[in-house]
């Protein structure tokens, strides 16, 4: 019996962390992504050579697009997958409710009116619950329920599903079919807590997620892996891999950085270093170092500034490279990114970690092929 491919629709599409899982599963085929930024939409089609890429603002592209260009008419895509950019409503810089950014729901509801999918996937940040003091969460739930969708929501966080990093994100999912969906059950769990988990592995560390990458210093990039892959997490990274490491250079920080990050033991601040070194200013988690046995905190576009939120080396005197965010971010070695390092960072740090999207994927595909045998 030959299984359904199911068709989807990426929105605010990145470089396609969202809808990894969705793309390297034959049962899915992306039809057609949208995302503005020329630069990541560029990456996206690099790795997504089939997927028919509108680069352009949402408010431009629609159901007229789909119909004209690839015959899709209202009911043919049965899922939708999409995150609009966060900055409007993160808990991180400010929230401002009149930021026009804050308003791309909107359109993420338009093209779900337009298309009517069976089922879409709405991601966002933890920030989004509290903002307008959980009115908007309200609002956005309420303008999905009128279009017909049974909603609900939960927080995922990355590293319950064997990513190597601390990230939580607000996960609303619709439905038209007549089963409840079921989020996906974690398959790690934080070792404090697996007392109650018997059968959960522990979190993933930076340590395996990124020790056979080479500890080069500031102002140097090296193509050599360090090692062969230590474990199966490593392996999966390398599995295309070629033999030549890309993106793994590091800025060039003057002389006292790099004295202060010297200074920086396993997961210190600036407080551990001598007074003189210190920077004048900053965040309690700017200028701090990364643990070697932990997952990492939550990865920015910012990933490889010091006076960022903590990103620097737990080993190496220097921020993270943009390979080094990528496997935190779990893009195996192969995935292309596109144009400077600011670019690449801003591509790797606004994404979804694949494996999460993995995780959703296969929830996704059960509850869609639970229906067909209804």
């Amino acid at each position: 019996m030959i299984s359904q491919k199911f068709k989807a629709l990426d929105l605010f599409a990145g470089v396609g962390g969202l809808s990894y899982g969705f793309a390297h599963d034959k049962n899915f085929e992306i039809i057609a992504a949208n995302e503005i930024l020329s630069d990541m939409a560029q990456a996206y089609s690099l790795n997504h050579p089939t997927v028919k890429m509108y680069n352009c603002d949402i408010k431009d592209f629609g159901i007229k697009n789909l119909s004209e260009d690839l015959q899709i008419k209202k009911g043919d895509i049965d899922l939708i997958v999409g995150g609009p950019p966060c900055q409007a409503f993160s808990t991180v810089g400010k929230r401002l409710i009149d930021d026009p950014r804050g308003q791309l729901f909107q359109e993420y509801y338009r093209v779900l009116e337009e298309l009517n999918p069976k089922v879409f996937l709405f991601e966002n940040v933890k920030g989004l619950l509290s903002m307008q003091k959980g009115e908007l969460l309200k609002t956005i739930l309420s303008l999905f329920k009128s279009l017909g969708y049974k909603v609900k929501y939960d927080i995922l966080n990355s590293a319950d599903y064997g990513v190597p990093q601390i990230r939580e994100r607000v996960i609303i999912i619709g439905t038209k079919l007549n089963q409840d969906f079921k989020y996906p059950e974690p398959t790690h769990s934080n070792e404090n807590n697996n007392i109650f988990n018997q059968n959960l592995k522990p979190y993933l560390s930076l340590s395996e997620a990124i020790s056979d990458l080479p500890f080069i210093k500031s102002n140097e990039e090296s193509f050599e892996y360090n090692s062969e892959p230590q474990n199966n997490f490593q392996k999966l990274m390398r599995f295309n891999a070629s033999k030549k490491l890309m993106d793994h250079n590091a800025p060039k920080n003057n002389d006292k950085l790099v004295k202060l990050m010297e200074c920086l033991p396993d997961g210190g601040t600036p407080a551990d270093v001598p007074e003189e070194l210190r920077p004048k200013s900053g965040f309690k988690n700017t200028y701090c170092r990364l643990w070697w046995e932990r997952p990492a905190p939550t990865i920015t576009r910012n990933l490889s500034t010091p006076s960022s939120s903590r990103c620097i080396h737990p080993k190496a005197p220097r921020p993270l490279t943009t390979r080094e965010g990528a496997r935190i971010q779990c893009f195996p070695d192969d995935y292309i990114f596109y144009g400077s390092r600011s670019s690449k960072n801003l591509q790797i740090g606004n994404a979804v970690p694949t494996f999460l999207s993995i995780a959703l994927k296969e929830s996704i595909k059960r509850h869609l092929e639970t229906d067909n045998k209804t």
